[in-house]
């Protein structure tokens, strides 16, 4: 008994969809403010162009490191965990895990958080740049709290909140 011709042609069908899915984890991404050609319409005055670095890196203070604090609980902590493990509420609903922050550099940091890397998209329309270079401050004071032991803490850190 030969199989009807729909049948077939239902599975030939079927075939060429299921190849042709993927995780769409590996897509090439487009800001459309890259440049003037593709941006959706005119750049407000005042703007930064795209690319440029608003704020110069700015000292560490410790409200720099509060503010840095707030804007990574908000911003970063749902994916990359309150310990930058990579283990946040959103992996833990079934995304794809980040990499645990390790010790970059600050530009680079500054970088992803402004660009977006591998599933994560960018927040520089989110994200001011002195509130980006914030956020880099407290990631490098997290990932050396991870490797701090007391004894290397003076007397008066040991006792301060």
């Amino acid at each position: 008994m030969m199989p009807r011709p729909a049948t077939v042609l239902g599975l030939a069908a079927a075939l060429v969809l299921i190849a042709g899915c993927d995780d769409m984890t590996k897509q090439k991404k487009q800001n459309p403010y890259a440049s003037r050609a593709t941006a959706p319409g005119e750049v407000p005055a005042g703007t930064v162009a795209y690319g440029e670095i608003s704020a110069p890196v700015p000292p560490v203070t410790m409200a720099l490191l509060e503010r840095g604090q707030t804007e990574y609980h908000v911003f970063c902590a749902p994916c990359h965990a309150e310990t930058g493990d990579g283990h946040g509420m959103i992996v833990q609903r079934g995304f794809p895990a980040p990499p645990p922050l390790a010790a970059e550099r600050p530009q680079f940091v500054y970088d992803v958080i402004t660009n977006g890397r591998g599933v994560m998209y960018g927040f520089a329309q989110r994200i001011a740049p002195e509130d980006r270079w914030a956020v880099v401050a407290y990631v490098h004071a997290l990932q050396r709290s991870q490797h701090m032991m007391v004894a290397d803490l003076t007397p008066e850190q040991r006792v301060a909140p």
